[in-house]
Formats: C-alpha cells, structure tokens, sequence
C-alpha cells in the first residue's frame, strides 16, 4: 500500500521524526550534535517555523513545528537534509545517503497534545535506556522548559504559557508533567500517529482539519474511501 502523502498545514502543530537510514548513527560526537541543531533552528527560522521542542538522540531525531505556511516544513526538513549530510559526510570521509528516506510527521491538535507530546519527547532517552532522568539528556528541549537552561532555538507554544502566569510556575508545573509521565495508551496514539501520518485531536478539531484538505486525516476502514461528493468526512 502506498504511503499517504505528508499533511502539512500553516498554523497547525506537527509532530515530526527523521532516521538515519538502517537505524545508523547519524551524530558521532558533541560537534555533529551541534551542527545538526544550528541547522536545524538556522531553517526553521528561514522558513517561518517556530520549533517548540525537540530531543536529538543517536540515530534520530524529534521535532515539535508549527509553521507559518504551507511549505515551511517540507521546505526547512529539504534544507536541514542537504546541509547537515554535507557536513557529516565531509567530516566523517563518507559519501551516500544518511536518512532512512523522507521524513515522518502527523499534525496534532495543539490545545490536547502539544504537552504529553512534549513529555513523550523528554523521556524518550529514558525509554531508551540512556538515562533515568531527562535532565542528564544534554541534546533536548528539557532542560529550557524546566528552568534548567536557556535554549535560544525554542519558541514556547500558547500552550506551554497558559501552564502557569509566571516562569516559575509554568516550569514546576510542567516538570510535574514530565514526572507523571506518560500512559501506555498515550505511547500507543502518539507513535501510531507519527508512524502513520495520521492527524491527532478532538472530534471537532478532526471534522475541521478534514474540512481544509482531500487528503484523509484519520484511520478510515478497510477499502476504498468514499468520494468526498456522497460524504463530507472521510
């Protein structure tokens, strides 16, 4: 079955994920990591996308966008590929692909998943295994949102702010969400989303989002989806 086309619309949140190809390393050392975030907070700003939060682990990475236009992410993931392959074939004496082909990403109902998508960020390195605690990650947006650090690539969610009326509280508070965690539920849906390109949200928010595009923002049954002109929501 052919993969859906990416659904990329300006003002919305998308939760997106690039691979090495073949699950291969695509940072070696502290400078790759850091070539590789330049690159990363240099094209979001090109491109008019507000990057909230991110975790940047061995093989890949994780990206918290909300674009400006239509193609501001497409076109910034394009500018982020080329440059930052350049950079780590050059310096590491390599040549060929890096990337497990295009990059995944799934649109999500900001008022409902921008924070336990930014928790499922956070403790990704703790599913992993690399730590017990998201503060010892250095390569996240963690230790900006709790008060541990200053990240000038970030750009706070409404979201994020409507989480206390002053810096303080915003940071315990979401340090408290990060402690929660997460359900098994919650893993299964975000990833599932992100796998599959499917939109994340309300009903209301689903029937809205569907309205703006041909392309299905959700799981439908089996077969073939009905004509958009016998139903208005496929």
């Amino acid at each position: 079955m052919a993969r859906l086309p990416r659904l990329t619309l300006p003002g919305h949140l998308h939760h997106v994920i690039q691979r090495g190809n073949n699950s291969q390393s695509i940072v070696l050392d502290d400078a790759d990591r850091t070539a590789l975030l330049d690159a990363v907070a240099e094209n979001a700003k090109k491109y008019q996308v507000a990057l909230h939060a991110y975790v940047l682990m061995d093989n890949h990475v994780h990206l918290l966008l909300t674009p400006e236009t239509a193609d501001g992410v497409p076109r910034m993931m394009q500018a982020i590929g080329r440059r930052y392959v350049r950079h780590f074939n050059a310096r590491h004496g390599r040549t060929g692909t890096l990337w497990e082909g295009r990059y995944r990403s799934t649109l999500l109902e900001a008022e409902r998943y921008l924070l336990p998508c930014m928790v499922y960020l956070d403790l990704n390195p703790v599913r992993a295994g690399l730590v017990t605690d998201p503060v010892h990650h250095g390569w996240s947006s963690h230790r900006h949102y709790i008060g541990q650090g200053s990240d000038r690539r970030i750009t706070p969610h409404p979201a994020y702010w409507r989480l206390g009326n002053t810096p303080f509280a915003r940071e315990a508070a979401y340090a408290e969400l990060v402690r929660s965690g997460l359900s098994a539920a919650q893993l299964t849906v975000i990833t599932n989303a992100l796998l599959h390109g499917w939109a994340l949200g309300e009903p209301d928010f689903m029937a809205a989002l569907q309205a703006q595009t041909d392309r299905r923002v959700s799981k439908g049954k089996p077969g073939r989806p009905p004509s958009r002109r016998t139903s208005a929501s496929d």
